[in-house]
C-alpha cells in the first residue's frame, strides 16, 4: 500500500505559513485547524521547512517570555523528511520511527501535494488488519 491511498481518503490540504511568519502565527493556525504541525513553503510552494509543536515547545523552554515573537525561520526544521505519493507505508513507517516524527509532507518534484501523520498511518494500519481478521472469519465460516 502506498501513501497516495491515505491521500485519497484524507485529501490532499496542507496548512502552509512562510517563513516570514512568527511563532505566535503558527500557534494560531495550529490552534484554528486543530494540527500538530504546519508545514513552511515558499512562494512557489517549494517545502522550506515544517514547525511541529515540539518545535514550538522547545522556544517555550528556552524563551518563556519571548518565544512567541521569534521567527518560524528561526525555529522550523529545515531538513525536513518527505516522502512521495508513491512511497509505501512500511517505508512512511521506518521513516517515522527511525527519525522520531510524526508528519511527513508529500512532495512531487519538491512541490507539496499533501501531509500524513502517524495517526493516519496508525488508522489504515488497523484498517488493514480489520479486513484480513473479517477476511480469515469468512474463509473459516465457509
Amino acid at each position: 500500500m502506498h501513501v497516495d491511498t491515505i491521500l485519497q481518503s484524507k485529501g490532499v490540504a496542507v496548512h502552509t505559513l512562510p517563513r516570514t511568519g512568527t511563532l505566535a502565527d503558527a500557534v494560531a493556525l495550529l490552534n484554528r485547524h486543530n494540527i500538530g504541525a504546519v508545514v513552511i513553503t515558499d512562494d512557489n510552494e517549494r517545502i522550506v521547512g515544517i514547525l511541529s509543536e515540539r518545535d514550538i515547545v522547545r522556544q517555550l523552554g528556552k524563551n518563556p517570555s519571548g518565544a512567541l515573537s521569534l521567527s518560524i525561520a528561526d525555529c522550523m526544521t529545515k531538513g525536513v523528511v518527505t516522502a512521495e505519493r508513491t512511497t509505501t507505508i512500511d517505508e512512511v513507517m521506518e521513516a517515522m520511527t527511525q527519525r522520531r516524527i510524526r508528519h511527513m509532507p508529500i512532495a512531487e518534484n519538491g512541490v507539496l501535494v499533501g501531509i500524513i501523520s502517524i495517526g493516519d498511518v496508525v488508522k489504515l494500519k488497523i484498517a488493514e488488519v480489520e479486513h484480513e481478521a473479517e477476511a480469515l472469519r469468512e474463509y473459516i465460516a465457509s
